[in-house]
C-alpha cells in the first residue's frame, strides 16, 4: 500500500513516524497531511537505505540537488562525489538527471549510495534509448515510455518527474504565444517533439491511469513536471504555463482519488512581483498539493551567480507557501556543476528555505537563529561555527586574519558588542 493509502486507513507507517520525529510533529498531523494530499513522503519500498523525509504543508521547507552525467561529462565517481557533497551540506533529496553513459548503472549506484530520496526523469532514458534503437526520439513508443518508468520504479526511485501536463491544448497555447525562449524543459521538449511529429496526444496524459497503476505498485511519488515553465522573466505566467498548471491540478485530484502521492513542479524564471501569485495559484488549483519550484530565478542576468538569483526567488516562493526548492548552482546556463558548485547551490537554497521557515513559523527555525545570536553576543566563535550552515567555511573565514582576544578582524578592539557589554556591566555595577 502507498503511504497515502495507509494514512487513509489510519495506519501509522514507520516512514510517517520517522518524518514526525524529524519535524517534531504529532504523527496525526503527518497522517492528516497525507490523506489531504498536502504532504508527500517519497519512499519507494525498493530504496533499501532510505531515511524518509516529508514534503508539504507545515513541514520544514526541503531542498533538492540535481546531479547527473551529460554527453560532455560522464564520470560515475564524480557524480557520486556530488551526491555525497549534496547530502553532507544538507540536501533533503537528489535527482539523477543523467543523459550519458550507462544510465541504469548510474541510477542504481546513486540509489545504493543515497540515504535521501532520489528522483529521476524517466523520459530522458526513454528518449535516449529511442535514438539508439529507432534512430530518433520521435520514434519511441508508448510502451518504451512506460518501460522506462517501470525500470526506475523497480530500482527504487522515490519520486519521478513526469510531464503529464504537456498536452495538445497546452502546445496550442504555446504556438499562439510569443515566447522568447519557447521550451527550456528537456523532458517537455522530448514530448513536444514526439507529439508534433506523430500528431498524437502525450502518452503520459492519455494513459495517466497506467502511470497511476505503476505508482500504486511501487509507491513512488509523482512529481508532475512543468514542461511549459518559463525560461526567462519575459515569458513568466503566460497562457501556456497556466494552461499546463490547470491540467496538473486536475491530475493531482485523480492521483489522490487513486491513493497515489503527487506534487507539482513550478517555474522557472519569475520576476519578484509574480512569485507569490504563482504559489497561491498552484495551491488553489491543486487544493494544497506540495509545490516544488526551480528557484525561481528572479532575473536572467546572473550568469555565474544564479545560485543567488534562485535563492532570492526561492525565499519568496517558500515564504508564500512553496514546499520544496530545487537548488540552482553557479554554473546554471553555463556548464555541468562540479562538487564545489553543488555545495554552493545547496547552501544558497538552504538559506532561502530557512529564511522562509522563520516566516512560516516552522518549529525550531526561529530558535536556531536565536541560538546563533546568543553565541555572537557571547563572542563564542566555536558555537557560531557549529550553528552555521557551513561550519568549515565559518572557521576558515574567522581565522583568515589572526587577531588577539575574543573579537574578529572586522572590528577588532572596536567591537560594538564588546564595548557596550563592558560599559553596560559597569553601569549595572554602580546600581
Amino acid at each position: 500500500m502507498t503511504q497515502a493509502q495507509l494514512a487513509q486507513k489510519g495506519t501509522l507507517s514507520s516512514q510517517m513516524r520517522s518524518v514526525a520525529e524529524q519535524e517534531g510533529a504529532d504523527p496525526d498531523v503527518i497522517m492528516h497531511g497525507l490523506v489531504a494530499g498536502e504532504i508527500v513522503i517519497p519512499a519507494n519500498a525498493n530504496h533499501a537505505n532510505l531515511i524518509p523525509c516529508g514534503i508539504g504543508n507545515g513541514l520544514r521547507t526541503k531542498v533538492n540537488a540535481n546531479i547527473g552525467t551529460s554527453s560532455d561529462s560522464c564520470d560515475l565517481d564524480n557524480e557520486l562525489l556530488k551526491l555525497r557533497t549534496a547530502v553532507r551540506f544538507g540536501a533533503d533529496a537528489v535527482m539523477d538527471l543523467s543523459t550519458a553513459g550507462d544510465i541504469p548503472a548510474i541510477r542504481k549506484a546513486m540509489l545504493s549510495s543515497s540515504t535521501v530520496p532520489v528522483g529521476t526523469v524517466p523520459i530522458y532514458q526513454a528518449g535516449i534509448e529511442a535514438i539508439e534503437r529507432h534512430g530518433a526520439i520521435v520514434n519511441m513508443t508508448v510502451d518504451d515510455v512506460f518501460a522506462a518508468i517501470r525500470d526506475h520504479a523497480e530500482d527504487g526511485v522515490d519520486f519521478m518527474t513526469v510531464h503529464c501536463g504537456v498536452t495538445q491544448a497546452s502546445v496550442n497555447r504555446l504556438k499562439r504565444g510569443d515566447r522568447v525562449t519557447d521550451i527550456v524543459s528537456r523532458g517537455g521538449a522530448f514530448l513536444i517533439a514526439w507529439m508534433l511529429h506523430n500528431d498524437h496526444e502525450n502518452p503520459l496524459y492519455e494513459h495517466f491511469d497506467r502511470l497511476l497503476d505503476l505508482a500504486l505498485e511501487y509507491d513512488f511519488t509523482l512529481s508532475l513536471g512543468d514542461g511549459m515553465r518559463p525560461g526567462c522573466v519575459a515569458d513568466a505566467t503566460d497562457a501556456a504555463q497556466i494552461e499546463e498548471l490547470i491540467i496538473l491540478g486536475e491530475l493531482v485530484q485523480r492521483s489522490r482519488e487513486a491513493g497515489v502521492q503527487a506534487m507539482i513542479e513550478g517555474p522557472g524564471h519569475l520576476p519578484l512581483d509574480q512569485i507569490a501569485a504563482n504559489v497561491q495559484l498552484e495551491k488553489s488549483l491543486s487544493r494544497g498539493a506540495p509545490f516544488y519550484v526551480l528557484g525561481p530565478l528572479v532575473t536572467d542576468i546572473g550568469a555565474g551567480y544564479d545560485h543567488i538569483t534562485a535563492a532570492i526567488g526561492g525565499a519568496i516562493a517558500a515564504a508564500a507557501g512553496a514546499d520544496f526548492l530545487c537548488y540552482v548552482t553557479p554554473t546554471e546556463h553555463l556548464s555541468l556543476p562540479n562538487a564545489d558548485d553543488v555545495r554552493m547551490g545547496v547552501i544558497a537554497s538552504r538559506i532561502a528555505a530557512h529564511a522562509a521557515d522563520i516566516v512560516k513559523g516552522v518549529k525550531g527555525a526561529r530558535e536556531w537563529d536565536e541560538r546563533m545570536s546568543r553565541a555572537r553576543k557571547a563572542l563564542d566563535w566555536k558555537a557560531q561555527a557549529e550553528l552555521s550552515l557551513d561550519p568549515e567555511l565559518s572557521r576558515q573565514l574567522h581565522s583568515k586574519v589572526p587577531v588577539d582576544g575574543a573579537t574578529c578582524s572586522m572590528c577588532g578592539k572596536y567591537c560594538a558588542m564588546a564595548i557596550v557589554e563592558k560599559y553596560l556591566g559597569i553601569s549595572a555595577g554602580k546600581c
